[in-house]
């Protein structure tokens, strides 16, 4: 199978998509049990959702799903949330704490180990090749990791999630500007919720590349997938007309924060 997709723009700007990937190989499918085969904890449609949004933009997405591995954990297995529930490099559970494994199949560290070496590092590789082809261009580069979650999880987080969860890891992970950018359009999208910095602070992948003092930008996206599903059960199904609205708010998005990096380019050229 092939581990990751990756499309070439000339834009600064990088979508990531760790988490849309729904393939499994058989081994492993055979290792998951019927609650696992659901697949729930995709990022469902999201790579449609942003398809087309800004000319050039480059995408980077991992086609394996996260129950293989999760390319958006820490390698080293740290968790990204101490004393929070959350799922691991290579899940256990689901997002509710059901077992997502066989008895006796569950991953082994030889395992994980594997799969670090064959999906993980693969698509991390091509995203970090990605991120120093753009900055080459620009000089800058932001990444900005494109993800989705069902609103109401108790067992991650109290009550319904808002609409728009912007991550910066408490403005580490990119230049101000750029968080601003797309903090003004959530703020001012009809109809919509919005937090910066909330339950989500940016994964493994926003706080691993986002380093504004070397021209790498990261900012991470992660949408209730009550925006732009007809329901957040089974079968997941894409909602034409929730999806059609949410776009023009991540159309905007997307363009202010190409624009922004391209500003912060400008003026960095300017002084030297």
């Amino acid at each position: 199978m092939t581990v990751f997709e990756v499309k070439q723009g000339t834009s600064p700007v990088i979508l990531g998509f760790p988490h849309t990937g729904i393939d499994v190989p058989p081994a492993i499918w055979e290792r998951l049990n019927d609650n696992g085969r659901i697949l729930a904890d995709t990022d469902w449609h999201i790579h449609r959702l942003y398809d087309g949004l800004l000319p050039q933009v480059t995408t980077v997405r991992a086609t394996f799903h996260r129950y293989v591995i999760d390319a958006n954990r820490d390698p080293e297995g740290v968790s990204l949330y101490p004393g929070q529930n959350t799922t691991g490099l290579v899940p256990g559970t689901d997002f509710d704490g059901v077992s997502i494994w066989r008895d006796g199949e569950e991953p082994t560290e030889a395992d994980i180990a594997a799969r670090l070496a064959d999906f993980h590092a693969p698509y991390h590789a091509a995203l970090a090749a990605e991120i120093e082809r753009v900055k080459a261009i620009h000089g800058i580069a932001v990444l900005y990791d494109c993800h989705s979650i069902r609103s109401d999880i108790p067992f991650l987080f109290e009550g319904t999630l808002p609409d728009f969860n912007i991550g910066t890891d408490s403005g580490k992970t990119c230049d101000p500007a750029i968080q601003d950018a797309a903090v003004d359009v959530v703020l001012n999208a009809q109809g919509y919720t919005s937090i910066l910095n909330g339950r989500f602070k940016g994964g493994w992948t926003t706080r691993h590349y986002g380093r504004p003092e070397t021209g790498v930008h990261a900012i991470q996206m992660e949408l209730a997938q009550s925006t732009h599903l007809t329901t957040e059960t089974p079968p997941f199904a894409y909602d034409e007309a929730k999806a059609t609205k949410l776009r023009i708010h991540l159309k905007d998005i997307l363009t202010r924060i190409e624009t922004t990096a391209l500003t912060l380019a400008h003026t960095k050229r300017g002084t030297k």
